[in-house]
């Protein structure tokens, strides 16, 4: 393709920018079909996160599994358009509060617009954990896992939205396997999920919930006579901890204290209220 094929100027700039505009818009409106509507029929999307090119056939599939699809989902551009004839770079970022650590993943497109259609679009992608880059692009079996940055993030809410309504730590027995199977993934993905992009293994994932399920109840269920080792250790076996050393380890790790200790200083803080 040469650069006659191409003649830039005024006129096709803001043909450009009109174009990638409605695109963006789409996106956030998250209207599939106008967003397909955009592609040329040659397309080609190159999504160099999972080093791969996806023809017009492909994004149907691609583009419905990576929208937003929460209300506190946010595409925002992180500036600017830039626009130069043909061409037009974008960048962007998505907020998922999905999963601890995971909080968005950011993106840049360069994009070529031809016959007022998107022509090629070129899309760099990272992960983001708090203010660092994630470690998630640099393991070579992520490409075998066909998930793009965006995909990821949803598995993390989807896999907080599972263990929010469905409770399943409260199965002592809970696998991975299970956990991929009522989300939808594989168990490959959700190890990656867990290992490379929250930072945890699927047990501390696990202990975790179950910790947080604890310690709600014992603020619901306040009793300061039944505030002993003994009932606390019956509500983490409730909890779905299937060791006492597991308990007190993760325990341990989330508040700095043993549970002995915390009832303690949790009862101290209870007199001090009703005395005051």
């Amino acid at each position: 393709m040469s650069d006659s094929d191409f003649p830039d100027g005024p006129e096709q700039s803001a043909l450009t920018r009109e174009v990638v505009l409605r695109y963006h818009q789409s996106w956030k409106q998250r209207d599939l079909e106008a967003v397909l509507a955009l592609y040329h029929p040659d397309v080609e999307y190159h999504d160099f996160f999972l080093n791969r090119c996806l023809r017009l056939a492909d994004l149907r599939d691609y583009v419905r599994s990576s929208m937003p699809r929460q209300p506190d989902e946010a595409l925002e551009h992180c500036d600017r358009i830039r626009v130069d004839g043909h061409s037009a770079f974008i960048q962007y970022r998505i907020s998922l509060h999905a999963g601890e650590g995971l909080t968005s993943f950011r993106a840049s497109e360069a994009i070529t617009v031809r016959d007022g259609l998107i022509w090629r679009i070129h899309e760099y992608a990272s992960l983001l954990r708090g203010e660092s880059t994630a470690a998630a692009s640099r393991a070579p079996a992520l490409g075998k896992l066909g998930l793009s940055a965006r995909q990821l993030g949803f598995m993390a809410r989807d896999l907080q939205d599972y263990f929010q309504q469905h409770q399943p730590f409260l199965d002592p027995e809970l696998s991975l396997q299970q956990v991929a199977d009522a989300t939808g993934y594989s168990r490959n993905q959700m190890s990656y999920l867990l290992n490379q992009v929250l930072g945890q293994s699927f047990y501390r994932y696990l202990n975790q919930a179950r910790l947080q399920y604890l310690l709600a109840g014992l603020e619901q269920g306040h009793d300061p006579r039944r505030d002993d080792a003994r009932r606390i250790d019956e509500l983490a076996f409730a909890a779905g901890f299937n060791s006492l050393s597991a308990f007190y380890s993760c325990f341990r790790r989330h508040t700095g204290l043993s549970p002995k200790a915390y009832l303690k200083q949790r009862s101290a803080r209870t007199r001090t209220h009703d005395s005051d």
